[in-house]
């Protein structure tokens, strides 16, 4: 029997996130000067953050209260938040421009009712196909 030791490769590099995420959007922030602005949309959530397509990305290590609704429930949040990267409009790239942000002091409660929306979301989508 001969013994093939040939390594797969895989075709895309694994996804280093460690929490599951979905689409969602983010209608206004509320700053510390408690003016409300219309802040733009996210891309995805998950529990520790979230990614805002922006052309005009804030800087990596900003940090900011945010406020948003989770989709199809009552659920508001309000948390501090951190720049953790920023990606800039480049020409011809396939890539959103816009910037990830990490929550700071995310309640628990809505950390799990954030993973509970993305697994009812996931499984709707699984059921739509």
């Amino acid at each position: 029997m001969e013994e093939n030791n040939e390594t797969i490769k895989p075709t895309k590099p694994p996804d280093r996130r460690n929490d599951l995420r979905e689409p969602i959007i983010v209608f206004k922030i509320v700053e510390d000067n408690n003016q409300q602005h219309l802040f733009g949309y996210a891309k995805n959530i998950s529990r520790s953050g979230l990614f805002i397509a922006s052309i005009n990305p804030r800087e990596p290590g900003e940090r900011f209260y945010i406020t948003f609704q989770i989709p199809k429930t009552d659920i508001r949040a309000r948390c501090q938040c951190d720049v953790v990267w920023t990606r800039r409009y480049k020409q011809g790239s396939k890539l959103e421009p816009g910037y990830g942000i990490r929550f700071l002091d995310l309640p628990e409660d809505i950390a799990s009712a954030i993973d509970n929306w993305i697994a009812k979301e996931t499984l709707e989508m699984l059921n739509d196909e």
